[in-house]
């Protein structure tokens, strides 16, 4: 079975495939391609189904989020802010995104969360937290640079509350998978991670925004999908 689109579309459609022997193919055609580029399936159309024919097949990871698939990405916070905007703002694009992010960052304000990751109590006050199965968000976006597809591990990505004047510097390392080195990024390895919020949640799963209660609960499905991969 083949995807033609972004990762909202490849989410729709691989997360049915979950636990199955079908093989999944993408052919990327949405904004940021998360999942393809991270795969390196080129975001060329004759590319990508030359790839499809080639029938590399690869088992990678998926997630659950509050009993949802998803293959890329699923966040909380200003990540997730931005995906419920974007969906109704209108024109579609990479430009669009870029002026939606600096029309609302300078009024969002970070929120505070409880953590049990592995069974391990954190408290954070975050800017954004991203469960990530690869390791970016897309175009080239890498909110958690060591992600890895198949080693059965959610990477928990804690970006926490900054200096507004530190937004570029964070830009910066976050498309240069620099973000170890900033001292407001944390990152967990787990199987199993719960968060619980004061508020009502927006999350995001693979960019398509989502409401929740005040309670997730995330948990690794390894090895469950067959994905044609370069």
């Amino acid at each position: 079975m083949v995807a033609v689109g972004g990762d909202g579309t490849v989410n729709e459609i691989g997360s049915t495939l979950i636990n199955t022997d079908i093989i999944f193919g993408i052919i990327p055609k949405g904004s940021g391609n998360g999942l393809a580029r991270f795969l390196k399936i080129p975001v060329n159309k004759r590319k990508a189904v030359r790839l499809i024919n080639q029938m590399n097949v690869f088992k990678m990871d998926s997630i659950s989020i509050n009993g949802f698939y998803y293959l890329n990405m699923a966040g909380i916070g200003f990540d997730a802010h931005i995906a419920n905007l974007f969906a109704n703002f209108g024109k579609r694009g990479l430009k669009s995104y870029i002026k939606l992010v600096f029309k609302e960052y300078m009024a969002y304000e970070s929120a505070c969360y409880d953590l049990v990751i592995d069974g391990k109590p954190e408290k954070t006050q975050a800017f954004l937290v991203s469960f990530a199965n690869s390791s970016q968000f897309g175009n080239e976006a890498h909110i958690a640079p060591l992600a890895e597809i198949n080693d059965g591990l959610i990477d928990v990505c804690v970006l926490n509350k900054f200096p507004k004047y530190k937004a570029l510097s964070i830009v910066y390392q976050l498309f240069t998978k620099r973000l170890l080195k900033s001292k407001y990024y944390t990152v967990y390895k787990a199987k199993q991670v719960k968060l619980t919020s004061e508020t009502e949640l927006i999350a995001h799963i693979d960019g398509d925004p989502i409401n929740l209660d005040k309670k997730l609960n995330i948990n690794m499905i390894p090895k469950s999908l067959n994905i044609i991969i370069a």
